[in-house]
Order: C-alpha cells, then structure tokens, then sequence
C-alpha cells in the first residue's frame, strides 16, 4: 500500500526549482517527442498495432515543424525540418526541439518560482511520479519484449553472411553481434521487461527504477559507442530514471554504502483517501499488464510473420554460388574485374535477391516470380515504384542444390548455372556454443 503521510515541512528552495524544472523540461519532452505517443499506443494495447498505421513514427512531433524550423534558420543557421520517413531520433530538427524544450522549461521555472509562493508540491509530486512511471514504464516494456522476442536486432540475413566485416557501419556491427545470439538479446529484453513491469506496481517501483537505471545507461554507452541514432531517447530514458529515484537517493545511499537503516521507499499518495489509493494501486497494476500483453502480441506478431522458420520464405531461398556464367553466347571466366558476371545470388525474403558482383559487391533488388518467372527489378533508393525489370529468367531445379536460369540480363540472352551454399557453411551460423575449450577459437 502506498503511503498517505504527506510532508510536514516545505522543500528547500534548490529541491523547489529542481522539481518545477522537471515538471516542466520532462513533461514537455514527453509530450512532444515519442514518449507520450508511445505510452498511449502501448496504453491501446493490442489497439495501439492498428493506430500506429495511421498515426506514423512521429505523432504530434511532426506539429512542431513550424517552431523548429524558424528556431533552426534563426539561431542555429540550419535546417530543422523534420524527415518523417525516417527512424532516426537524432534528427537536427529532434535537437533543435530538445533546445527549445529546454529554453521554455527554464522560462517556466523562473516563472513559477516567482509568482508561487508554496514551499512543496506533494500532491503535485504524486502525479507527476505516476506521469514518469508510465511514461518509462510503456516503452520499457516496449523495448524489452522486442528483445525478449527477438525482432528488434534479428539475426543476420543470408546476405549479411556474404558481406565483409569491413564494409559495416558501426551500428551494423552492433546490431549483428545482438542478433547473432538469440539467447543474449532474450535476456537483454527480460530485464528491460521486468523493469517496465515493476514500475506499474508502486511497491515495486524504485526497484523497477534502478533496473531502468542499469538498462538505459547500457543503452545510451552502446548508442553512443555504436553511432546509433537514438542517443537523445537513450538519454532521456536514463534521466526520467534519475528523476524517479531522486527522492530515494540519500536512503539508497544509507542502505548500500553506509550500511544504515533507512526509511521505507514509499511512492507518494495519490490520494488522501486509503481506499482510492488501493483503488488506484490495482489500476496500475491492470494498466501494466495490459501493455505487457499488447507489446508482447505486438512483437509475436512481427517474430511471426517475419522471423520464425514458418515466416514467408522465397521459393529459391538460399545462397547460389554461380559455376557457369554465358551471356550472349558467350562463357564469361571468374575474372575480379568482369562488370557482367554474377558471383552469387541470394534469395531470402519473398519479394527481394541480392546479387554478388564479382568485385564483392552486393547489390540489393526486388524479386517478382510471375507465371513461372523470375523478375529482378532494381532496387534503388529514389526510383520510381515501377522499373522495367533488367532481367527476366525461367528457373529449372534439376535437382534439390542445382539451379539453372535462362532468360534474358539487360537484353542479352543470359544462362545461369548455380549450386546452394550450405548456410551453416559459415563459422558465424555453426560454431555453437562450448562449454569446454582447451585453446579459444577466433577467425
């Protein structure tokens, strides 16, 4: 039960302006940013799917345009439109936000304090710690059972096997070296759920605090280490973290450093009244179970239709090494500098391929099988929705590893001989694990 005891004396006046300025920069920032659109989506449960189509990434974000965009052009010199296609949270027009957040939460709290004479807010702090819990607690969950299922950092595709280490962007990195091992991102996800579960139980809440503490610094030195777009929303993860166990802090410090006894880690009341607080306890409980259970369909879903062994497949899915290359009549050898010529050909996803150049180079395109044929269209970036397909071939499988393609590659006539490469070929996919190891492996 929470309790009802209320201070009996004001704040002191550092501990008054902390707290108006957090009422006023956190609750702005949640507001805003994805936070509140999160929370409500996650509140929808197994509604928030459907809403999210209809809503996009960004919410309201996007209503802030006008605002960042002068602010951008007249303080910073730059451009804040927001690219709402995109998923990056490390936007110039997020920073810009994030600055003007700030300027109107000190505003606010030079304001407040000026003309507010109370020396302490508890009612206040009640309710704005009930905001923070939700507001870290929705997409805790959130985040954790797209690990906990693993679909936020998937394992690497067949495509991804082919490709140099060299090549990868640090953030490609990260997310490959998560992926490669399901049961190390599962954990990952677990704990980021326990800490979501545990901030909806206000009992509980200072310990679900301190996980979400633990969690979202790992998080923001992996986005920071790594170059991953989501610094700010790591960052302010951590901080809406350190806002909940503030009022803790010195008792967390007596119990764990100084070895002392300390008070109990109460949340403050919400009401006066006992019964609406029990009330009020059971509502939040139900409220974060129920955003579990909409983040958890929500991911099994995904991992479903996406990443388990009964997700689509292609009908020629694998990797095909090439053995025999004739374009217009003619046998092309497997010559490095060859522009023409095919390395390997990989199909996994129904409706795309890569191919390998014979310079290494792999080229993502989009796939169409249509009356028994095969259609590969380029893929780029900016192109209009409908291209003329560069290649046109017919499939024959003599047998279960053997692939022969016929048609036509950028008007040439074109035969294709190819055989499966065993993806468990590749030291990534079949090393294992090992509980005894004489000499440790390493390639």
């Amino acid at each position: 039960m929470t309790s009802t005891v209320t201070p009996r004396t004001g704040w002191n006046p550092l501990t008054r302006i902390a707290f108006r300025f957090c009422v006023g920069y956190l609750g702005l920032y949640c507001l805003l940013l994805v936070l509140i659109p999160f929370a409500l989506l996650g509140l929808l449960g197994l509604l928030g799917r459907r809403l999210r189509e209809y809503i996009g990434p960004w919410g309201i974000t996007a209503l802030t345009d006008p605002v960042t965009g002068w602010v951008g052009r007249t303080v910073f010199g730059v451009d804040a439109a927001l690219h709402e296609d995109s998923g990056a949270g490390d936007q110039t027009a997020v920073w810009v936000l994030v600055f003007c957040i700030l300027v109107a939460a000190v505003l606010a709290t030079a304001a407040w304090t000026a003309f507010d004479r109370r020396t302490s807010h508890p009612r206040l702090l009640a309710w704005f710690t009930l905001f923070l819990r939700v507001c870290l607690g929705v997409p805790m969950l959130g985040f954790g059972f797209a690990k906990l299922i693993p679909t936020q950092m998937p394992a690497p595709t067949l495509a991804q096997l082919l490709q140099p280490y060299g090549d990868l962007s640090p953030a490609s990195v990260l997310w490959l070296q998560v992926g490669s091992s399901y049961p190390y991102e599962m954990v990952l996800g677990a704990v980021e759920v326990v800490a979501g579960l545990l901030l909806f139980v206000p009992r509980t809440a200072v310990l679900g605090a301190v996980l979400s503490l633990a969690s979202t610094a790992q998080i923001l030195l992996l986005n920071m280490a790594f170059d991953i777009p989501e610094k700010l929303l790591a960052l302010h993860l951590l901080l809406l973290s350190l806002a909940l166990l503030a009022p803790y802090l010195r008792r967390l410090v007596d119990v764990f450093v100084w070895q002392r006894a300390c008070e109990p880690l109460t949340q403050p009341a919400l009401f006066t009244n006992a019964r609406k607080n029990r009330v009020a306890l059971w509502i939040q409980v139900a409220l974060g179970l129920w955003v579990a259970l909409g983040s958890g369909y929500d991911r099994w879903v995904v991992w479903q239709d996406q990443y388990s062994a009964a997700s689509p497949k292609s009908e020629l899915y694998g990797i095909w090494q090439v053995r025999d290359f004739t374009l217009a009549g003619q046998a092309l050898p497997p010559l490095t500098t060859d522009e023409n010529r095919w390395q390997r050909i990989v199909f996994d996803d129904p409706e795309a391929a890569t191919y390998q150049r014979m310079n290494g180079e792999l080229v993502p395109v989009r796939a169409e099988f249509r009356d028994g044929q095969l259609r590969l269209i380029t893929a780029a970036a900016g192109l209009a929705a409908e291209q003329p397909a560069f290649a046109m071939l017919t499939t024959e499988r003599p047998t279960p590893d053997r692939l022969l393609l016929r048609g036509n590659l950028h008007d040439h006539p074109v035969v294709v001989t190819l055989e499966r490469v065993d993806p468990n070929s590749f030291t990534l996919r079949s090393r294992g694990f090992h509980w005894v190891q004489d000499y440790p492996y390493f390639r």
